[in-house]
């Protein structure tokens, strides 16, 4: 079997695992619809694979489509899922635990904003035909001729869909990196000295976090909500006189942290930071969300 585009199609395979992780918030998914979409090309006759003029966009609609298909069926995934979802946190590439950073496929996710915790959390939020055309057209640049091929829709429709994706997605500028580590810091820091006080100053009156187990960690199952409840839960964490030790580590291109337990990351905590104070929390500790952190 020859390929004269092998070179072409193997260079596709960060953008594919990029759009993939964006599209269904799992690392471990996107790796499938990846593989899933190389058998598709391979599945071609070798005159089929000829006369595709352009194999980066073949390969990018079949797993465009893959992907629609699944968040499609998410709904029904999700109600049998153990308390509430998150997405899966990719670390940075600097902070891979236990050897050098993977070459594949975890280290070939880009580190920016459209793959902050917060900002695949309101992804989570849309229709799969939104969320597919604001990533395709927004994030990933493709005109909408090109994303109504992968929605099946018309482009004017999927115009109509990633404007009403937009509307939901906070565009104000966030604080900084340096800004947002200093809190999360301060945040570690009052944790670890259980000073209370402290954590509520951190924490705006309106807070919110969220935990992850998938019934297959102890943590809350329902998301707190209030600086103080956060606060006051945080401190019966605390108490619990389990030998965490907190590291900080960046967490989807963000300043977050990671709990060990015995040299084993237990649990990854995610922010979203505004004026200076902890608006949002998220706490996975989902075992099989965690794999990326524990490869080495």
């Amino acid at each position: 079997m020859t390929d004269p585009h092998l070179p072409a199609v193997i260079s596709e395979r960060r953008q594919l695992i990029n759009l993939a992780y964006r599209l269904l918030g799992s690392l471990a998914e996107a790796e499938d619809v990846v593989q899933e979409t190389y058998a598709r090309w391979y599945a071609l006759t070798e005159r089929q694979r000829r006369e595709v003029a352009a194999p980066g966009a073949w390969l990018t609609t079949v797993a465009g489509r893959i992907c629609l298909d699944l968040l499609g069926s998410a709904r029904a995934r999700r109600e049998r899922y153990v308390g509430e979802w998150l997405p899966e946190p990719v670390p940075g590439h600097s902070e891979w635990i236990g050897g050098p950073v993977p070459a594949d496929p975890a280290d070939r996710i880009t580190l920016d904003e459209s793959i902050s915790m917060a900002f695949l959390v309101v992804l989570d939020s849309m229709t799969p035909a939104e969320r597919v055309a604001f990533v395709l057209h927004d994030v990933f640049r493709y005109s909408f001729a090109e994303v109504a091929e992968v929605v099946g829709r018309t482009p004017a429709a999927c115009r109509q869909l990633a404007s009403s994706a937009r509307r939901r997605i906070d565009t104000s500028r966030g604080p900084s990196t340096s800004e947002r580590a200093e809190v999360v810091r301060d945040f570690k820091r009052a944790w670890e000295t259980n000073d209370i006080e402290a954590l509520i100053d951190l924490l705006d009156p309106q807070a919110t976090a969220t935990a992850d187990g998938g019934g297959l960690a102890l943590t809350f199952r329902a998301p707190i909500t209030g600086g103080e409840q956060i606060a006051h839960a945080w401190m019966e964490i605390a108490a619990r006189g389990a030998e965490l030790t907190l590291l900080e580590r960046t967490v989807n291109g963000q300043p977050g942290l990671v709990a060990q337990l015995d040299d084993t990351i237990v649990s990854v905590y995610a922010f979203d930071i505004a004026h200076s104070r902890i608006t949002r929390i998220w706490v996975i500790r989902n075992p099989e969300k965690l794999r990326p952190w524990t490869a080495g």
